[in-house]
């Protein structure tokens, strides 16, 4: 391979790298868009039950971006993905996602953020 194509080569390997490394660096310290409504979430005193295999519990949490950090999450899942954590069972959860309120109401499946928004008196930024 001549010198020319190895440097070109180079090059577009480095920006293909470099490039989603700066954005993620960057990225990373700045604050989630629902990081103050999932944090009062959490201060309610609700909680969300999921398993790490479920689709729906991924769409409920990517639905709070770069705040799902912040949410009140109990994994209920066995690493193995074939059973219940105790956690789970002693709190009779039988699906996922599972949201449970202070007042002890739940809610299954996926919920909308003005749902959770009502259900735990936080205020839901304008525009989510």
């Amino acid at each position: 391979m001549k010198t020319k194509t190895k440097i070109i080569l180079g090059v577009i390997l480095i920006l293909a790298i470099g490039i989603p490394m700066v954005i993620w660096w960057k990225d990373r310290g700045t604050p989630g868009k629902l990081d103050t409504f999932a944090q009062c979430i959490t201060d309610s005193g609700a909680k969300f039950y999921g398993a790490f295999w479920c689709p729906h519990c991924q769409a409920q949490k990517a639905m709070f971006g770069k705040s799902v950090k912040l949410l009140p999450y109990i994994e209920c899942s066995t690493a193995n993905g074939k059973g219940q954590l105790q956690v789970c069972i002693d709190n009779k959860i039988t699906g996922y996602p599972t949201w449970e309120f202070k007042d002890g109401s739940r809610l299954s499946g996926e919920v909308p953020l003005a749902t959770l928004a009502e259900k735990t008196s936080c205020t839901l930024p304008s525009g989510s």
